[in-house]
């Protein structure tokens, strides 16, 4: 008995061994590569920001381009991105936020439920240069917007509304079911409860979601070079019906298709310096106001 208790307690220790083995064997490979990608993007930062930076000042953010793009700076280009990505989030927010709580609160298990989920995820998936194509087709042809800043915020509110959707679905179901349940006996109404409960609870992981949504649409090239974006125009759109420049597509376009393409190397960096600040701004936004709203769910 007691060489079967001995022999039990060894192998017990070898398959200890083993599976320490294993998990340590695991864990450095994921920190060996999350430390390479992060080096990575440190790199490919220091080399943009370092041929950049010299070519950022006052003039660059607030004057328009000139002598065929090769001089001058970019303010039509930042505030054609600003006016872009405002107007498709002030679109996409609301109907995302919307159809996450149908789903998550009204909507009964069944296979048309499951078949919405799996067509946002395949949605979600789908490459932007097809969401591109799809609003060439729909809005600037069969709607007649022509290329536009509306074209291109209707285009780019199609292409994020899967991930605003799954976004703010997820933030809604990780609300308790207690606080609910408080609700409903106090005599609320589900609505009330929604709207009195749920929304501010999860608040804090829409906004990042809508946030982080902003800072995925202001840096995609694909769906407003066939939407919105113009080769070059001396100032911002007065209308919803006028096209516009944009910082990736104005990058695209210097890097390929000027005439001059070293001689806006500088302004190229420059421009890609100032879409990185800015989309980094966004993500900083993001989680600012997530700590703010956690903080007002703790007091």
């Amino acid at each position: 008995m007691r060489n079967k208790e001995k022999n039990s307690e060894t192998s017990d220790l070898m398959r200890k061994k083993k599976f320490n083995l294993k998990e340590g064997f695991f864990l450095s490979l994921i920190r060996t590569l999350g430390f390479t990608g992060a080096v990575i993007l440190f790199i490919i930062l220091f080399f943009v920001a370092y041929n950049g930076i010299h070519i950022l000042s006052w003039e660059f953010i607030t004057q328009p381009p000139v002598d065929a793009m090769t001089k001058g700076g970019i303010f039509p280009v930042i505030v054609g991105t600003i006016l872009l990505t405002a107007l498709c989030m002030i679109i996409v927010v609301p109907i995302g936020v919307i159809t996450a709580i149908f789903l998550a609160e009204y909507s009964k298990p069944g296979v048309l439920l499951k078949t919405v989920m799996m067509s946002i995820y395949t949605l979600a998936g789908v490459p932007s240069v097809v969401f591109g194509l799809f609003g060439l087709a729909v809005f600037v042809v069969a709607f007649n917007f022509g290329m536009s800043l509306l074209a291109g915020s209707l285009t780019l509110a199609v292409m994020i509304l899967p991930y605003i959707i799954s976004t703010s679905e997820e933030a809604i179901k990780t609300v308790p079911y207690s606080f609910k349940e408080a609700s409903f006996a106090c005599g609320a109404t589900k609505w009330q409860t929604i709207r009195k409960v749920v929304l501010p609870t999860a608040m804090p992981g829409i906004l990042t979601g809508g946030i982080l949504g902003t800072a995925k649409v202001s840096g995609e090239t694909a769906p407003i070079m066939f939407t919105a974006a113009a080769f070059f125009t001396p100032g911002v759109p007065r209308s919803l019906f006028e096209p516009l420049m944009a910082l990736p597509y104005h990058i695209y376009v210097l890097a390929t298709s000027g005439t001059h393409i070293e001689e806006t190397r500088p302004i190229q960096y420059g421009t890609a310096l100032t879409l990185i600040v800015l989309v980094l701004g966004m993500n900083l936004l993001g989680i600012i106001l997530r700590s703010r709203q956690r903080k007002k769910k703790a007091w």
